[in-house]
């Protein structure tokens, strides 16, 4: 039996749609980046983009499990000595929610060239509504 790999030819695209209401900001981070890279189709290659546009809705009331809200810390440095900026994940919500799902998401991407452009088919919107109807993407839960 002979190894499958995919070619780049090769691949179908599809759109997939996550909710991200009441989800774990982690576990929902964890299914984005397997639909992202297509590790949950058996035609997954490691060094070939295999995977799915993936779009996640109402980014702004996705959770934080613990007191992790309060605790976790987001870093910003510009490079100039008064350049380094702490935020919590409270004041990430207020001004940005979808960061919060793109850096998870980020954090569990490879840091090369491929993930690079795996991350740019990753749209999150903060509430219900998204431009991607016409695409008609497929529904997934996080449980």
């Amino acid at each position: 039996m002979k190894t499958y790999l995919a070619k780049v030819g090769e691949v179908q695209r599809e759109h997939v749609l996550f909710d991200a209401s009441e989800a774990p900001v982690g576990r929902l981070a964890v299914m984005i980046v397997n639909a992202l890279r297509g590790k949950d189709k058996p035609t997954y290659t490691p060094h070939i983009d295999t995977g799915a546009f993936v779009i996640v809705i109402n980014a702004e009331k996705a959770v934080f499990t613990g007191r992790k809200s309060e605790e976790k810390i987001y870093v910003d440095y510009t490079g100039y000595r008064s350049g380094y900026k702490e935020t919590t994940a409270k004041e990430v919500r207020e001004k940005d929610p979808a960061r919060l799902i793109k850096s998870a998401v980020w954090g569990m991407m490879p840091h090369g060239r491929l993930g690079r452009q795996l991350f740019s088919k990753l749209k999150v919107y903060a509430g219900s509504e998204h431009p991607h109807a016409a695409q008609n993407p497929r529904k997934i839960t996080v449980k």
